[in-house]
């Protein structure tokens, strides 16, 4: 009975990292599409945004069965809370590609993203990627110290989308209210992505270590 409870509580972790995968596959296809303005591929992301939600809904019903059926204490309840909480801010990455895969359509056969500003957003998308494969790599490996990088990869992150603001509001931007707008929102969509990366970093820190850190720990 314990080594098939174990098995359970393995499955969840396991879960939490395959949906990191998912969302970063999401994202990398969602720059693709935006950068490049392929319909398909932005059409592609968003079929499959479903299995995502899927995976969620999995993630927290098993989540709430091992709460109703085991009891757990502990440890075992950290992983357990971790879970629900951590599904759902994988859930919102997927939604946020999602987002950019939307305008991408949304703007298609144009693209959204004037050329100057392109590998910014080539960048973001890297960035976002890589917490992405990252957080599951520390959800299968319980690696603290990779936990903690996620905090300073998303600090590169935060500068890019804090940059964007000075591209907007300099005097070489011609492309009008409605290109900066759709910028404005992109470059949001992917800043929020990091920070999703980074609240599931912060809640395997959590389970391993019992204590949640914030933004003054990092």
């Amino acid at each position: 009975m314990r080594e098939a409870y174990q098995s359970q509580l393995d499955g969840l972790l396991e879960e939490l990292a395959v949906m990191c995968t998912s969302v970063g596959t999401a994202m990398r296809k969602a720059t693709d599409a935006l950068l490049d303005a392929d319909l398909s591929l932005a059409e592609a992301v968003i079929s499959e945004d479903m299995r995502i939600d899927d995976l969620r809904n999995h993630a927290e019903e098993k989540s709430f069965a091992l709460l109703a059926l085991q009891a757990p204490v502990a440890t075992d309840l950290r992983v357990v809370v971790a879970t629900i909480h951590a599904a759902g801010d994988l859930e919102r990455m997927g939604d946020l590609a999602l987002h950019v895969a939307r305008a991408a359509r949304r703007r298609h056969p144009s693209t959204v993203v004037p050329d100057e500003i392109k590998p910014y957003f080539a960048e973001m998308g890297k960035v976002a990627c890589e917490l992405a494969h990252k957080a599951a790599d520390v959800i299968r490996t319980s690696d603290l110290s990779r936990a903690q990088e996620l905090e300073s990869d998303d600090d590169a992150m935060d500068d890019l989308h804090r940059h964007m603001f000075t591209v907007l509001m300099g005097r070489e931007w011609t492309h009008g209210v409605a290109a900066a707008v759709d910028v404005t929102l992109l470059a949001r969509f992917y800043e929020r992505y990091g920070d999703h990366a980074v609240a599931v970093a912060r809640r395997m820190v959590y389970v391993i270590t019992g204590h949640m850190p914030t933004a003054a720990d990092a």
